[in-house]
């Protein structure tokens, strides 16, 4: 732990490079916009919440447990469960007026390599990373299709989706699945929705030490990015904002990567010749 109670990696965070929140002396278009945000009590989604209070927007966030302390709206949700995602859609837009924007964002998986992991996780993993981010995506649309001013889904990524995912590889396939949904769903659902992809690198959580170890695993993957550190949650942050903008207006079916230049080849450290790269 650094002396100033931040971890290496939060360190990193703040480095030369790191992306500031905009702040409301931005204007986005985003002004009081209702957008939920889907796992957005913690993690990346909590930092996609706090980009987008900031601008002005009127961010809700949903979950399985709120954040204490947090003055950004909590709908208690299981994304996995069809009933309650239209219940909680149909509720944002009758308490609200509209719905503007939505994000997925709840996600995730813990390692298990493929050969130990039972059928029954896998399910689970393409349930929450794929599924569920569909069936809210449905919701939403049954929504904004009827506004005025249509509205805007955004749906967390990873490059899990696009390289080799050893240890997740049903995350990866899901993913993947999810980023090749976009491209139809874009067409299906314009003009009035627009519908994109954020794929993120690895983003400094609460929860990094679970994929990156201790602090020095942390730097040591951060060393490893052409941008000298991992992610932000507000790194995110910021371009879901700019997609959910008017700002992309004639952007849909489209993914936008937040990796930092990716990852170093690994025949680069192997190789024998003279590269300075």
């Amino acid at each position: 732990m650094k002396a100033d109670g931040q971890t290496a990696g939060q360190a990193a965070g703040a480095a030369v490079g790191a992306t500031p929140v905009p702040g409301r002396g931005l204007d986005l278009g985003l002004d009081k916009k209702v957008v939920l945000v889907t796992g957005g009590t913690r993690g990346v989604g909590a930092g996609i919440a706090r980009v987008l209070a900031d601008l002005g927007a009127v961010p809700v966030a949903c979950g399985r447990n709120a954040t204490a302390g947090s003055d950004i709206e909590f709908i208690e949700c299981d994304v996995r469960d069809a009933d309650a995602v239209e219940a909680m859609v149909r509720g944002i837009a009758e308490s609200h007026g509209r719905l503007d924007g939505v994000v997925n964002n709840a996600g995730g998986s813990p390692f298990a390599l493929a050969a130990d992991a039972s059928p029954r996780f896998s399910s689970k993993i393409v349930e929450l990373n794929l599924l569920a981010p569909l069936t809210v995506a449905r919701a939403a649309h049954a929504v904004m299709r009827d506004q005025a001013t249509g509205g805007a889904i955004v749906n967390v990524s990873s490059v899990s989706g696009h390289r080799p995912s050893p240890g997740t590889s049903a995350y990866g396939a899901a993913k993947a699945g999810l980023d090749n949904a976009v491209t139809s769903l874009a067409i299906e659902w314009a003009p009035h929705v627009r519908i994109n992809s954020v794929v993120c690198g690895s983003v400094l959580t609460e929860q990094a030490h679970l994929h990156f170890g201790d602090d020095a695993g942390v730097a040591a993957v951060g060393a490893t990015i052409p941008m000298g550190r991992l992610a932000m949650p507000e790194d995110v942050g910021n371009a879901v904002a700019f997609l959910l903008s008017p700002l992309a207006g004639y952007i849909t079916g489209s993914t936008l990567t937040v990796h930092g230049g990716g990852e170093r080849p690994a025949f680069l450290a192997a190789a024998t010749a003279d590269n300075k790269v």
